[in-house]
């Protein structure tokens, strides 16, 4: 299965293309590694959000998108904008979208059998939540 996690901040959803088989995580290439929206105000904008980011999802044959959930209330509440993001991407009908909440993350990873450094990747920094939103998905 060949996914798309997401980590939504302020305005860029922070994107990692992964995928399982036969046991084995294969990270992607992507041209990208996060999408951006400069005006949240604008309906433009977030309609060109959206289409970037299915088109995104079709040329690299995405099965599935999981997205790292942002609390609503409290110290790590999410911003508005980043809802609206979130929203852009689930309200498309090409898409199977999923959240998974970072305490559900945190315990798929700590009893996961496979240990591995994140550094080994060869991510960017700014993507560990999103490979770790997709890490524990595939697990």
């Amino acid at each position: 299965m060949k996914i798309c996690a997401v980590d939504l901040k302020a305005n860029d959803a922070i994107i990692c293309l992964m995928s399982l088989s036969d046991g084995l995580y294969n990270l992607h290439d992507c041209r990208i590694k996060k999408l951006s929206i400069v005006d949240a105000t604008s309906t433009e904008q977030l309609r060109c959000f959206q289409v970037d980011f299915v088109k995104l999802m079709e040329d690299y044959q995405i099965e599935k998108v999981v997205i790292r959930e942002r609390m609503t209330k409290g110290k790590f509440a999410g911003g508005a904008v980043s809802f609206k993001l979130e929203a852009a991407i689930q309200l498309n009908n090409s898409l199977e979208v999923s959240l998974l909440s970072p305490s559900k993350i945190k315990e798929t990873i700590k009893n996961s059998r496979i240990k591995m450094s994140f550094s080994e990747t060869g991510l960017k920094q700014f993507q560990e939540q999103a490979f770790m939103t997709g890490f524990a998905f595939l697990e």
